[in-house]
């Protein structure tokens, strides 16, 4: 297995920081203690906290948004493509439960900052790749007729709320045993019944 880049060794360490004692009590000081770079080194990668917390926060979506992207290329039908968005967001968040928690509590802050037209173009792109992956299961009529926006809600909505309250700790269900089951209710949510 590759060595991780500094680059990659920072935002650990950042995450690390930002789960220990906050995002906003961390400083890039201790940043640059628990990763073991230099000063330079942090300015250089990010230019400053706030392209930290942002750099943290795409990496963090574009992991769950290539684990998506490697399930279309083998989904076989709607239904699993409608299921692979529930269960990899479920299985990113359970093998990630610190990153997810700092994206749960840090996308307003990407947005209002210095990043956030990065931000909403990732998004743009990302739920533009998940409209591609289902034009074709929607042209053929495969789907309930459901704006866009709702579309994505109701699929990944429910999923999304155990997950908040999942990492919170404010659940007696384990996330990964309601896998299956909240990707069934996605689908069935969705799919053309008439």
């Amino acid at each position: 297995m590759a060595r991780p880049s500094r680059k990659d060794e920072i935002l650990r360490a950042a995450l690390a920081c930002f789960t220990e004692h906050g995002v906003d009590v961390t400083t890039i000081e201790m940043i640059r203690d628990r990763s073991g770079a230099s000063t330079g080194s942090l300015y250089h990668h990010f230019g400053n906290k706030e392209r930290i917390i942002a750099a943290l926060y795409l990496a963090g979506t574009e992991q769950y948004a290539e684990l998506l992207q490697r399930g279309f290329a083998s989904a076989a039908n709607a239904e699993a493509c409608v299921k692979l968005l529930v269960t990899s967001y479920i299985d990113w968040v359970v093998a990630n439960p610190d990153w997810a928690r700092f994206i749960l509590h840090s996308r307003s802050r990407v947005e209002a900052g210095e990043m956030g037209d990065v931000l909403r173009e990732a998004n743009r792109q990302h739920f533009a790749q998940i409209l591609t992956a289902l034009a074709e299961y929607r042209r053929q009529g495969l789907f309930r007729a459901l704006p866009d926006d709702c579309f994505a809600s109701v699929v990944i909505g429910p999923t999304h709320d155990l997950a908040r309250n999942w990492l919170a700790g404010r659940t007696q269900s384990e996330l990964s045993e309601c896998r299956e089951l909240l990707a069934q209710i996605a689908w069935d949510s969705v799919k053309n019944s008439g």
